[in-house]
């Protein structure tokens, strides 16, 4: 991180370098006379870039600034303290209202950004001031065109010391049991013990993997005297820059899931030794991946990701429910369904070149047929819930290779409830009533399962 040796004034960060010293008569007529000899290329005649929208993403674990650009920039960035900014530097670009917009744009509660400028630094490279409320680690990249989106310039604005999903969850827990395996976690975290840092989130087992024997309470999930809690992963599709499927009438597949989850989480966290966990829980974009390391970091016991479906008939209707396969999708359409949701990465603006590609294909191959077996009897529980209040677009649970359910130590489906681009269900799913309905019939789906299955919860 670069450090002041005489800290710049707040103003001077935004001036070009005329506004910065004063300049004599003598010096304005040779420069002047020096332009006039200069000659006129092709090239002075080209327009700057244009920026097409601007948009911020405050989420709990990061701040994510987008310029959408009609041609791919250059950006350069560095880091100051005393007080803690960022200046980037985008070469190729002059001032509009659009860039200006981004100052209005930034929330009293965002938890990174405490205001931002913009100004034209030199010319064609327009300098953005972003005035920070901690030290951050950003991340600067640019994205090609995917779906709707032209060239994008990304700027993720991550803390130093990055909060630990864990911790977090563990802090909104009010009580635990004796027996509850994230008793002994708590109880070191309030005596001030030391935690697992950032990097050993993602990297660091979280259990041992599920076919390992194991010894647990045979006592049903519907009874308030079982000895430790359930924690369920409730993960809502899409996020932020990605919208997911949009229907004719403009609901946002990202926002209706999101509704629906937020509903499953209280019926989950009012029944008794059952806890649930949201992947997010706001408008903002979250990397498959990180989604299920969250989920292994909390140590679910299970894994929903809740969606809602789109086709290019209209007319396709109905719940469906998927969960990995090892060998290839179960069928032509559960394919194709997961090369849609898999795009998520590429929509939402994930930062591709900071994957291991080694870590995510060691957590395919851990993904075991005991882990797809125990999905399996998930799905087949979802499926009957999920008939009882709508229909089905498929009587039997599908299996394709869906990167967000690669957990190789929690059951995972992914429940696609209905179809967005169907006229008809797209009015359901915007309906608070139906959204309803759905978590009722997902709540009851993963009571019936544990209370059938005791044997899967985790031990550890």
């Amino acid at each position: 991180m670069a450090k002041d040796i005489n800290p710049p004034r707040a103003s001077d960060l935004i001036k070009t370098p005329l506004e910065r010293a004063p300049i004599t008569r003598r010096q304005l007529l040779s420069a002047a006379g020096a332009f006039i000899c200069l000659p006129v290329f092709p090239r002075m005649a080209m327009a700057a870039a244009g920026v097409l929208a601007v948009r911020t993403w405050p989420a709990p674990d990061y701040t994510r600034v987008t310029l959408e650009l009609n041609s791919e920039l250059k950006a350069e960035h560095f880091t100051l303290e005393n007080p803690h900014r960022m200046v980037v530097d985008i070469d190729g670009l002059r001032l509009s209202p659009a860039l200006e917009s981004l100052v209005r744009d930034i929330k009293p509660d965002d938890p990174y950004i405490a205001s931002l400028r913009v100004g034209q630094n030199r010319p064609d490279v327009v300098r953005i001031v972003i005035d920070l409320k901690q030290a951050i680690a950003p991340q600067v990249f640019t994205l090609k065109p995917v779906g709707d989106y032209q060239y994008r310039l990304v700027l993720d604005l991550y803390p130093i010391l990055a909060q630990d999903p864990l911790i977090a969850f563990l802090k909104q827990q009010p009580d635990f049991g004796s027996d509850d395996p994230l008793a002994k976690i708590l109880e070191n975290l309030n005596q001030g013990a030391p935690t697992p840092g950032p990097a050993q989130i993602a990297s660091a087992p979280a259990t041992a993997p599920r076919d390992a024997p194991q010894t647990v309470p045979t006592t049903s999930a519907r009874r308030p005297s079982r000895q430790r809690t359930l924690t369920i992963a409730i993960d809502a599709g899409h996020g932020g820059e990605d919208p997911g499927a949009v229907g004719k009438g403009g609901t946002y597949e990202k926002n209706v899931v999101l509704a629906i989850a937020k509903r499953l989480k209280t019926k989950i966290d009012a029944t008794p030794g059952m806890r649930g966990y949201l992947t997010r829980d706001g408008d903002y974009f979250v990397p498959l991946h990180v989604r299920m390391e969250k989920a292994r970091r909390v140590k679910a016991d299970l894994f929903v990701s809740v969606h809602a479906d789109a086709f290019v008939r209209p007319t396709a209707g109905g719940s469906s429910v998927y969960i990995l396969s090892e060998r290839g999708a179960s069928s032509t359409s559960a394919r194709w369904m997961a090369k849609k949701e898999n795009a998520s990465d590429l929509i939402g603006g994930a930062n591709l070149s900071g994957q291991n590609n080694q870590v995510a294909k060691l957590l395919l191959d851990l993904s075991t047929s005991a882990q797809i077996k125990d999905s399996l009897k998930v799905g087949r529980v979802f499926l009957n819930e999920l008939e009882g209040v709508y229909r089905l677009h498929k009587p039997q649970v599908e299996q394709a290779g869906f990167a967000v359910l690669r957990a190789p130590d929690i059951p995972s489906v992914l429940v696609e409830t209905a179809f967005i681009s169907n006229p008809a269900e797209e009015r359901l799913l915007r309906s608070a009533k139906h959204q309803e309905k759905f978590a009722t019939a997902l709540h009851s789906g993963v009571v019936q399962f544990f209370a059938s299955n005791p044997h899967l919860a985790r031990a550890d």
